[in-house]
């Protein structure tokens, strides 16, 4: 909230002081005053609109920053001053001081679309003590404490519905607008409203690793990784303005002793000179395109960590996706099981589920889920877990195998393939195999036009999976997904990754989408990482380039559709700023510009640049 009252405040000053000091610039040209009356008020209203700025330019060359624009503004208005010109040294101010005004509202308007999303931030929890509500920040609450969210309430932490029923609104987080229903068992995510209902929630997550907090702590820190555009301008600024502040003088000095002319004309064409070459309008606009784009793609639920993975984004080469929980649901169901004639399919599930009841593999926990009753841990011993083959244990002293055909080679057991779509366990009974159990994933209903949309913008779309690969190819089949490589282990993706980066177009770049319950590495390795709904693994969170808040893929290339439009606006904005500044420069530098219309065309350009900016904040399809 002080972040914006500061801004309220900030630009409430401006205002005051640009009419202030226009009201005694006017006094001043309209008053019957002469002499020394006539210039105090001139130099007063100077000081109501430039003092400020002089300050500046005095506290930065003391840091040894001396080239900047507060700088060029205090000497050419100094300059003006000293030849007399005190009507127009003030205006300088004043215009200069216009344009600061409509910058800071537009800096305002973008930063509001970035806050309002992310006016998550939890005031308070309700926690529940000994049939008690105490009212806590919610940093002091532990996890497993019990909170009651009331209907309008802000969830204040992530956790678990305990009890009752509620209708959560997650667009804050998601950028989606239909709310979600949540029942006992639910997951909550911090950040979100209740919109109706009471619930009770245990609490998961402490506030530090809560939703809201990380997804607060991604955008204050999004500013912090900058562009190459925006890093230009630091460069450029630091020859530029010398450059400009040389020509200045070399322009004051050079005509008048090579013509004879007084030196009183070339004087003020290099004060117009300097106040023409004030690069505000390249100054603020490239950073605001930026800060806007990462708003725009906010209000869709995708979280930019920086302006230079904006820029990353943009020119995408090839796209990877992990398939599960990316392109998948992730969500494995059993759909068949084909028990051997000797055994019932409830005898089949039961054996295979109490073999995967220590594992917290997808696959185990849905054939858990299948089974459906509670299993006592007493009944298994000796668990081996075959490292991505399955697992071996012994269930009531029978010797149960369950896991894929690897693991029926390894054990030489003589077994029936399936040809099934999906992943299939196959289950031996002391060395005797006893049937199979199919299990299905599904795929999200939005990764199709994902992959339609994408094949518009990329070069090569690929597709890494530990899948089996027929799985893999009914999937890529489905999609229209031409590559795609399965089988992999999360060391086999990073490789897979390494060599689609090896083989990639020049200045273009690798974008890797994944889940992120275990790429992490592969997330992290791209050129750009998008880690999908990736607020189920801090991990992924932390590798990512850029979270997309709801699992949609077609995310994505809005997300790449974003950044272009940023960039193009960006490169609109350099080009303008040069091109225009270029012009007048040599206009003023041949007389052919008066200082006002030296401001005007600065506080123009700036307008221009900065309200073109402000289009980065509309969707990127409009």
């Amino acid at each position: 909230m002080c972040e914006h009252h500061h801004h309220e405040t900030n630009n409430k000053k401006e205002l005051t002081i640009i009419i202030a000091s226009a009201a005694v610039l006017t006094a001043a040209i309209f008053t019957q005053l002469t002499g020394a009356g006539r210039l105090i008020i001139f130099y007063v209203a100077y000081i109501i609109a430039g003092g400020e700025i002089l300050w500046k330019a005095i506290k930065n060359i003391l840091r040894g920053e001396i080239f900047d624009e507060n700088f060029l503004m205090g000497i050419a208005t100094l300059g003006a001053m000293a030849i007399g010109e005190y009507p127009e040294a003030v205006m300088v101010m004043i215009l200069y001081r216009i344009g600061e005004y409509f910058q800071e509202l537009a800096i305002k308007k973008s930063r509001k679309s970035i806050t309002d999303l992310m006016d998550i931030r939890p005031d308070h929890a309700n926690v529940e003590k000994d049939n008690e509500i105490i009212t806590k920040s919610p940093d002091k609450v532990k996890i497993n404490e019990i909170i009651i969210v009331k209907a309008g309430e802000k969830i204040p932490l992530d956790g678990e519905v305990i009890e009752g029923k509620a209708i959560i609104d997650t667009s804050a987080l998601t950028g989606e607008s239909i709310p979600r229903e949540v029942t006992p068992g639910s997951t909550v995510l911090s950040g979100c409203i209740n919109t109706n209902g009471l619930i009770k929630v245990r609490v998961t997550k402490e506030f530090t690793d809560s939703t809201a907090s990380k997804i607060l702590e991604l955008v204050e820190h999004a500013s912090s990784k900058k562009a190459k555009a925006e890093n230009f301008i630091t460069k450029f600024a630091h020859y530029y303005t010398p450059a400009v502040v040389f020509g200045a003088l070399l322009l004051a000095t050079i005509p008048p002793l090579l013509t004879g002319v007084e030196f009183n004309i070339w004087i003020e064409r290099a004060l117009t000179f300097l106040v023409i070459s004030c690069p505000c309008a390249l100054v603020i606009s490239v950073p605001l395109s930026f800060f806007a784009g990462i708003g725009c793609a906010s209000k869709f639920g995708i979280l930019i960590k920086g302006s230079s993975y904006l820029e990353l984004l943009s020119r995408p080469d090839s796209i990877v996706f992990d398939k599960t929980g990316t392109l998948t649901k992730g969500n494995f169901k059993v759909v068949k099981i084909n028990p051997e004639p000797e055994i019932t399919q409830d005898e089949l599930l039961e054996l295979t589920a109490k073999a995967e009841d220590f594992s917290n593999h997808p696959i185990a926990i849905s054939i858990k889920n299948a089974y459906g009753k509670e299993i006592n841990p007493s009944e298994i011993t000796d668990i081996i877990e075959e490292a991505g083959n399955g697992v071996s244990a012994y269930v009531n002293g029978m010797k149960i195998l369950a896991g894929n055909a690897n693991l029926m080679e390894k054990y030489n057991i003589n077994f029936k393939q399936s040809n099934e779509n999906g992943t299939i366990i196959y289950t031996a009974k002391n060395n005797k195999f006893i049937g199979s159990i199919v299990i299905s994933d599904e795929i999200k209903p939005e990764s199709k036009d994902a992959v339609k949309e994408l094949k518009k913008l990329v070069n090569n779309i690929v597709m890494l999976t530990g899948d089996s690969a027929k799985t893999a190819r009914y999937v890529a089949d489905e999609l229209g997904i031409e590559k795609y490589y399965s089988g992999l282990l999360p060391a086999d993706k990073v490789a897979k990754v390494e060599e689609i980066i090896q083989t990639k177009e020049k200045n273009k770049n690798v974008i890797f989408t994944g889940d992120g319950i275990n790429d992490a590495p592969v997330l992290a390795r791209a050129d750009i990482g998008i880690a999908m709904g990736g607020l189920g693994s801090d991990a992924a969170i932390e590798a990512s380039d850029v979270v997309i808040m709801d699992d949609k893929p077609t995310k994505i290339p809005t997300a790449v559709n974003i950044a272009q439009k940023t960039m193009y606006i960006v490169r609109q904005n350099i080009i303008f700023a040069i091109g225009v500044k270029v012009l007048f420069l040599i206009l003023g530098a041949f007389g052919h510009m008066t200082m006002w219309g030296a401001v005007f065309a600065d506080v123009g350009v700036t307008l221009l640049a900065v309200l073109n900016s402000l289009r980065t904040l509309k969707s990127p399809h409009t």
